[in-house]
């Protein structure tokens, strides 16, 4: 399908081939017969896109400090590498669309083929095809405009505004700002009976809302406005103002509060700074300020767009769909017209155009749509793009795939991928055909798909790398298996026990080194299996194991048994991040504390015998200031200390190993103490080392000799096993021992 992108890196737009999206639980796949381009936010967009380095940075001082922060704690390349990702990605505009819906994903209730809807939200983009969330897709009546239809998103935006105002019947409402956002907002005021004063510094959009929608319209510098506004509220003031300006300028706020009546409000819907003067009006006023969010209650919340959880009208009766259902109605009957504001009309492939002539401002603008040909004949190969013609192929021994292609596997595995003839990056999916397109130009894939089976059916890739999100990795994992290919999955392995015993079922019998897991994995000594039999390999992303650091420590403690603790310093998440959601990203201790159970099982070559955990009471309940204790089956002992209260100056994480009569500390995996024999010895890395390189190297050998996995599979087995257990035992209080 067609998609208009952008690059940030160069702010160039073009109409760029990607594959279908992929319809998740919970969506709607929709064919665009319209899409609106926010004159305003994507004007401001692309325009910064067009600036130098140091122009984006001045735009966006927030990026530049996390930017700042990923130098200072992980070294200037995994900092470029994070930024050139972000540079070097197809980005989509748009998030406005109308068309018809041609699939229905899992779960998406209230929807059938062939119905006309409206979509709102960023992944309804200006493509040809978007697949957008239930509860951000409304039905249309079977005679509705699509043109119309497309103002969907920044209709909700405005009637979110007028609902914080909270006005009445014969009430005045001021409106700064006569945009394509004001416009609409004052049709909506006009349309529930409300008295509209319109304000803006440009003369056509006052001329415009004199004619359509507001009883007095004036310039922001109009001599005498606030007597003209004092005069027709009849001494009064307005009951509230509304701001829909965009400004860096503090006018607007304050001007609202001068204009406004005692006890007013004033809502800021537009992005204007809010820090206002307190005197005179604010304060004696009494003055009301609001915020409005977006398209109303619902927005952010992951809950409600993502897993398509509504709020009961009994509770909260506008939320974001309704406020996008009540639009669409009062549309259809004829309640508001917003075909004036439709000044330009652009087919996709002059998309482009549109945003020289808004850069520019060649052209007076209001409303934009972009037009798209809904006669074209669908091609059934829109879900899989040939990025390398098939004449320009070379065999190799290791095909590879991906799955998801996220910040970290753009980070930390994509580019250390072996550069050698042996080695081809074959097809990658990930949710987005865009992200999908650039990953797959970046890197240099033969292909990328929305299809997961062109992957998992192409008998050429023999090698597949699973990143994507956790709660896809256990049913990811066992399909490749199923298809003969040799898996690397990024941590976790999966979310929860019965995941775990379907893998290891199907593992018992097909996968290299599996025949005796179950014995192995009772047996004192956590040793690497030595099977060669040709079945395909599998392999979690358990990094540290195999940082520089490590082999240093292993030298000075080469067994058991061993006195360890693992300290780390996480940093807080929020609580509405897929991470911690326990059905998506199954929480911090099964997503990321895997990963430090595998380390220590790897520094004192044993298996857990018991594990207890605790957690600090948290009124959120998220699990992730807790501490670990694991006994060994060779005496070992550990501690894991997890911690997500502390402050991010301090280094993320630290490693201590006592035994025989030495001690070794590793901080940050970029230095290494030893203490020995009396003497102190220091090594520092240049830059810091989590093994990711030597990982991806040592599992693509493997593959190549027909070896056993870097990792055996008792271990795999083990601290999967062992993370799931630690959250048993913050639920139990029980010390857990293994069987």
């Amino acid at each position: 399908m067609q998609q208009l992108t952008q690059k940030l890196k160069t702010g160039d737009l073009k109409i760029t081939e990607t594959p279908l999206p992929i319809v998740s639980p919970k969506q709607v796949m929709v064919r665009n017969f319209f899409s609106l381009i926010s004159a305003g936010t994507e004007r401001s967009t692309v325009k910064t896109a067009r600036k130098g380095y140091i122009g984006k940075a001045k735009e966006r001082p927030e990026q530049v400090r996390q930017v700042l922060q990923t130098l200072k704690s992980q070294g200037l390349v995994q900092t470029y590498r994070a930024v050139m990702k972000k540079l070097d990605s197809y980005s989509p505009l748009g998030y406005s669309c109308a068309g018809e819906v041609v699939d229905i994903g899992p779960g998406a209730i209230g929807f059938s083929i062939g119905d006309r809807v409206a979509c709102g939200g960023l992944t309804a983009s200006h493509a040809e095809y978007v697949s957008v969330p239930m509860n951000l897709c409304v039905k249309l009546e079977p005679d509705a405009d699509f043109k119309s239809a497309a103002y969907n998103t920044v209709g909700a935006i405005a009637m979110q505004g007028v609902r914080q105002a909270d006005l009445r019947l014969g009430e005045t409402c001021a409106v700064v700002g006569l945009g394509l956002l004001g416009q609409l907002t004052s049709l909506l005021l006009k349309a529930s009976g409300v008295r509209v004063i319109g304000i803006d510094i440009d003369s056509a959009m006052v001329d415009l809302a004199s004619k359509h929608c507001a009883e007095l319209a004036m310039r922001r510098d109009e001599t005498g406005i606030e007597g003209q506004i004092e005069h027709f509220t009849k001494g009064l003031g307005c009951d509230a103002v509304i701001i829909t300006a965009a400004s860096t300028s503090l006018d607007p706020i304050n001007f609202a509060g001068a204009i406004c009546r005692k006890r007013g409000t004033v809502v800021v819907v537009g992005a204007v700074p809010t820090g206002f003067e307190r005197e005179p009006h604010f304060y004696k006023k009494e003055l009301q300020v609001k915020m409005s969010c977006s398209y109303g209650p619902g927005r952010y919340d992951p809950a409600y767009e993502d897993k398509g959880q509504d709020y009961p009208p009994a509770y909260v009766r506008w939320t974001e769909k309704r406020n996008m259902q009540e639009f669409q109605s009062l549309l259809h009957r004829k309640k508001i017209d917003v075909n004036y504001l439709t000044t330009h009309t652009f087919k996709l492939e002059d998309a482009p155009h549109a945003y020289d002539m808004m850069i520019e401002k060649s052209e007076p603008f209001i409303g934009i749509l972009i037009a798209y040909d809904t006669l074209k004949a669908d091609n059934p190969n829109q879900s899989k793009i040939l990025m390398v013609p098939a004449s320009d192929r070379t065999p190799s021994s290791v095909n590879i795939a991906f799955f998801g292609a996220g910040s970290y596997a753009q980070g930390n595995l994509l580019p250390n991928i072996p550069k050698q003839s042996s080695v081809k990056l074959k097809g990658v999916l990930t949710t987005s055909g865009s992200s999908s397109r650039s990953v797959a130009e970046r890197f240099g894939f033969e292909f990328c798909t929305s299809n997961k089976n062109e992957l998992f059916a192409d008998d050429d890739i023999n090698t597949v790398f699973i990143a994507t999100r956790h709660d896809s990795h256990a049913k990811f994992v066992i399909e490749a298996l199923k298809n003969g290919k040799n898996v690397f999955v990024e941590k976790p392995l999966c979310l929860n026990e019965n995941e775990l015993n379907d893998i290891f079922e199907f593992v018992g019998t097909h996968v290299e080194g599996s025949n005796s897991v179950k014995k192995k994995t009772n047996q004192s000594n956590a040793t690497e299996s030595t099977e060669t039999t040709g079945k395909p390999l599998l392999m979690v992303g358990f990094n540290r194991r195999f940082s520089a650091l490590t082999e240093q420590l292993k030298i000075v403690f080469p067994n058991g048994p061993l006195a360890m603790t693992y300290r780390i310093n996480a940093g807080q998440i929020p609580r509405d991040s897929w991470i911690q959601d326990p059905d998506i990203g199954g929480g911090r201790i099964v997503g990321e504390v895997c990963h430090f159970v595998d380390y220590l099982t790897y520094l004192n070559g044993s298996l857990p015998e018991t594990v207890y955990a605790t957690a600090m009471k948290d009124p959120k309940n998220l699990d992730d200031v807790v501490t670990v204790s694991l006994t060994y089956r060779n005496g070992s002992i550990g501690t894991i200390a997890y911690l997500s209260n502390g402050d991010k100056s301090l280094p993320k994480e630290r490693v201590e190993i006592y035994g025989f009569g030495s001690v070794a500390v590793i901080e940050d995996f970029k230095s290494i103490e030893v203490y020995s024999k009396g003497k102190k010895t220091i090594k520092k890395l240049i830059a810091q080392d989590k093994g990711q390189k030597k990982q991806v190297d040592a599992f693509i050998k493997s593959v190549l000799e027909g070896s056993a996995a870097p990792i055996s599979l008792q271990e795999i087995y083990s601290a999967t096993l062992t993370t799931i257990k630690i959250v048993a035992s913050l639920r139990t209080g029980l010390k857990i021992q293994f069987r």
